[in-house]
């Protein structure tokens, strides 16, 4: 019988156990023994040392200098990577991001140089206790999120921990400590200073579904609302709350006030709309759907007009509208492109769900057969449980694309441009123009097989 491969959480045991071996202090540290204490399998281990990178270097196969200026190596061991670091203190932040100055310390001075106090915890695996320097074990057990030392410092050092209290409070369901989250608030216009990329990671981790298997928490935290208990749609609502929306997302905030018809819309602004859809996000979705879902709507609030005979408040074109909005929010904060695309896609068509009854048969196999119909379908479902809760459209599309299914050779079209000349069709703008018209006869089911086809072409080419 082969070996099985060590897991991640037994080979940075190991780790630490070849480090304390030779002599050195080790410890795994940061959010993986906060996500350990907290009963959740970390996603990865950090590890400090006293050793320094060329100790580091010596004692292990395969490393990778990674910041080895800030006594940071990457040890690869048994396919898995560990961050091991040399205990250090920082000091001179000058850019809002990097220390000017970085010296090697004691492990009590690199956790009190650390962001906040949950994530400031040593833990050595091999005797199982717990080294807290800066009282993180008592935050971590009232569910608090709040800075080592002096919120101010700590946020003027690395503006980006503006943002990271949102995402801890947020994915970890803790409020934010008091006297942190009035730093947070008044600080809020710095995270303009921070760089699309660092904001991007940021909030693509705030608004991430929640894993396969795993089940929001349920309790209220943070002033969050007890109605709305998902990590994204408590996100959502700190942003707002701590004023970073309006500096990173101001499309978003302007929502807040947007009103919308109650007949169709009962739970109120687009604000509460999207809450109301984060609030039901599926567990591993994947990652362009909570971004589907804050930016569908994102130009009702300038494309908002009432009717002054009925009242009614209509939205004429917002998705066109939206899709253009969505388009420069994602390039602003520097999305990948195929991922932009894709959103944006969603964006542009999620209106055309309510007339899918009354489509032509080819114009709902159109939509059935695009690349992005999974991701706009499940947008759909999120769309009308945030709002009057009718999924009458969503499961007739359900059946009808498990229709399609099951008729395979709808996908491909019957014939190609090659087809097409060899039958005698001139090259050119009018082969398109005969593709076309194929293609409509076959999503009519008119048309079922390539002979049908090309004796559809020799019956009506001219002379």
């Amino acid at each position: 019988m082969g070996s099985v491969n060590p897991s991640p959480r037994e080979t940075a045991i190991e780790v630490v156990a070849r480090l304390q071996s030779a002599g050195f202090a080790a410890f795994w540290v940061g959010g993986c023994v906060r996500d350990f204490l907290l009963g959740r399998e970390p996603q990865d281990f950090d590890i400090a040392t006293d050793a320094t990178p060329e100790q580091v270097e010596k004692l292990f196969l395969k490393t990778i200098p990674v910041g080895k200026q800030f006594g940071v190596v990457l040890v690869v061991e048994a396919g898995h990577p560990f961050q091991v670091a040399t205990f250090r203190a920082e000091a001179d932040y000058r850019d809002g991001r990097r220390p000017g100055s970085v010296r090697f310390a004691s492990a009590e001075a690199d956790a009190a140089r650390r962001d906040f106090t949950v994530n400031g915890l040593f833990y050595d695996p091999l005797t199982r206790e717990i080294r807290d320097w800066v009282g993180g074990e008592k935050d971590l057990q009232a569910g608090l999120v709040r800075t080592i030392g002096a919120p101010e410092e700590r946020f003027g050092e690395d503006h980006l921990r503006l943002l990271r209290a949102v995402r801890f409070a947020a994915r970890l369901n803790f409020q934010i400590e008091p006297q942190t989250f009035a730093a947070l608030r008044a600080l809020a216009p710095k995270i303009r200073l921070v760089s699309a990329e660092r904001v991007r990671e940021e909030l693509v981790k705030l608004f991430a579904p929640p894993p396969p298997g795993s089940v929001p928490p349920a309790s209220q935290a943070g002033g969050v609302p007890a109605a709305f208990v998902s990590s994204a749609a408590r996100g959502l609502l700190l942003l707002r709350a701590s004023g970073l929306m309006e500096h990173l997302l101001p499309e978003l905030a302007a929502t807040v006030e947007c009103e919308q018809s109650p007949d169709f819309h009962p739970e109120g602004s687009v604000f509460n709309h999207i809450c109301g859809m984060l609030e039901k996000l599926p567990a591993g979705a994947e990652e362009a759907l909570p971004w589907a879902v804050l930016l569908h709507d994102i130009a009702k609030p300038v494309t908002a007009e009432r009717d002054t005979v009925t009242g009614r408040i209509h939205f004429y074109g917002h998705e066109t509208v939206g899709a253009e909005m969505a388009e420069e929010i994602l390039r602003r904060l520097r999305f990948p492109n195929k991922l932009a695309d894709t959103i944006v896609a969603c964006v542009r068509h999620h209106m055309q769900f309510k007339d899918v009854r009354q489509m032509r048969l080819a114009t709902l196999r159109r939509l059935l057969l695009r690349e992005t119909f999974p991701l706009e379908l499940e947008l759909h479902r999120l769309d009308c449980l945030g709002s009057n809760g009718d999924l009458g459209h969503y499961h007739f599309l359900v059946e009808r694309a498990a229709e399609l299914a099951a008729q395979p050779s709808v996908r491909p079209p019957l014939l190609t441009g090659h087809d097409l000349m060899a039958l005698g069709v001139e090259p050119g703008r009018g082969l398109g123009e005969w593709l076309r018209i194929l293609r409509e006869r076959q999503l009519e089911d008119e048309l079922k097989t390539p002979d049908q086809a090309r004796a559809w072409v020799k019956k009506n080419l001219p002379g």
